[in-house]
């Protein structure tokens, strides 16, 4: 159970730069952001993935998987099928989609599940054609598919786990109301990533979602129960990468805390693993 790194914040800095933040964090992998703008991104990734991939493993932080940009969400999308040739010839085999958004109030639920599992089954072809597998994420909030294990579940239920698979994340399970015992139970056939952050709520009357305001913070002042996270992971058997997101607000004033406080976050999230990993 791995715990890597988000690179989504760290845009500026090349295939060196992140293996310089990664030894100083304490970092055992990373969460590739393969976007635009990117050292690694969607025009390059057949020549930079396969070096960057190898320069990370040498230095003891693999990729452990890829991050798409957000408009990889369809298999005949442009780019697609290449993001996976690269991942093959970089050995790595895992991917985590775009998110699609439904409008409740608008469209039909279960239409817009079926229009979406029809892309999963072009995906699952791919997957199976370049042995990589397909994961999505829960994301809470308005408009998302999947906001949790359950609604997850609509989506994943009947692919072939090898080539579909469900990243899931207590942060957003917090808000949505899902105790992660039973989202970790539903989604668990098909679980492949673990996604780590921390949220407090501030009431703010008279603002949208009921007056609450979902604040990022450092892991363990939020409310997460991360020891029941980890001891239920590692009842379950999960040995995936579990992602670090760093998502908290940095001072404008002081960016150069950023690393210091993503430091803090995967010391804390070491300690819970490890902790949970000796009461096995």
């Amino acid at each position: 159970m791995r715990i890597v790194f988000f690179s989504k914040f760290l845009k500026e800095l090349d295939v060196d730069g992140l293996v310089a933040a990664g030894e100083r964090v304490g970092l055992e992998g990373w969460d590739l952001c393969v976007r635009p703008g990117y050292a690694v991104n969607p025009e390059n990734v057949m020549s930079a993935l396969p070096p960057a991939a190898k320069r990370m493993k040498e230095a003891g932080q693999p990729v452990a998987f890829v991050t798409g940009n957000f408009d990889v969400l369809w298999p005949d999308g442009p780019g697609s099928e290449l993001l996976l040739q690269g991942m093959d010839a970089a050995d790595v085999r895992l991917l985590k989609l775009g998110y699609y958004m439904v409008d409740p109030t608008g469209q039909d639920y279960w239409r817009e599940v079926d229009r979406f599992r029809k892309g999963l089954e072009g995906w699952e072809k791919l997957g199976r054609k370049y042995n990589v597998k397909i994961t999505y994420h829960t994301h809470s909030g308005h408009g998302y598919l999947g906001i949790n294990c359950a609604a997850l579940m609509h989506i994943l239920s009947g692919f072939d786990p090898r080539y579909i698979g469900a990243y899931i994340d207590p942060g957003h399970m917090l808000i949505d109301g899902e105790p992660f015992p039973f989202g970790l139970a539903m989604a668990k056939q098909y679980l492949s990533i673990v996604a780590l952050k921390d949220f407090r709520p501030h009431f703010q009357p008279g603002a949208e979602e009921g007056g609450i305001h979902w604040e990022c913070v450092l892991a363990g002042q939020g409310g997460v129960p991360w020891g029941t996270v980890f001891k239920e992971l590692v009842r379950s058997g999960f040995d995936g990468p579990c992602s670090v997101h760093a998502e908290f607000e940095i001072p404008k004033h002081a960016p150069h805390l950023f690393l210091e406080m993503a430091k803090a976050d995967v010391a804390y999230f070491k300690m819970k693993r490890d902790a949970a990993l000796a009461e096995k």
